[in-house]
């Protein structure tokens, strides 16, 4: 089997997580986090649709992390987004990463917002 290593050129990937933290672009982030392939900061949680939806047509999927394990998100957030044409897929936090690296390689229009892993 031949690997190649994957390159984001100046895109930000998710490096790596523990309890409380995310490690994006060579920085730790702590607690709640929003990763974008050009930016990468603090999220207030659900509370928090607006910074998500300054995403709109910049992004067309944003990756919920939900923390250790999968969890629905709030009809409402998940309203508010999808209205504004930006799809929202709940997952575990570890898979939300992976997922939106692999995307993010493949040059998608993702973002990725995460609930940190206690």
């Amino acid at each position: 089997m031949r690997l190649t290593e994957i390159t984001y050129g100046t895109a930000k990937a998710v490096e790596g997580y523990g309890p409380g933290f995310f490690r994006v672009a060579g920085h730790v982030l702590r607690g709640a986090c929003l990763v974008t392939p050009w930016d990468a900061g603090p999220w207030g949680g659900y509370d928090d649709t607006d910074t998500p939806l300054s995403l709109e047509g910049k992004i067309d999927v944003l990756f919920v992390g939900t923390g250790a394990s999968v969890a629905h998100v709030p009809a409402s957030f998940r309203r508010t987004l999808e209205d504004k044409g930006i799809g929202v897929e709940a997952m575990a936090s570890p898979t939300a990463c992976r997922t939106y690296n692999v995307l993010l390689g493949e040059g998608r229009r993702v973002a990725v917002a995460l609930l940190p892993v206690e």
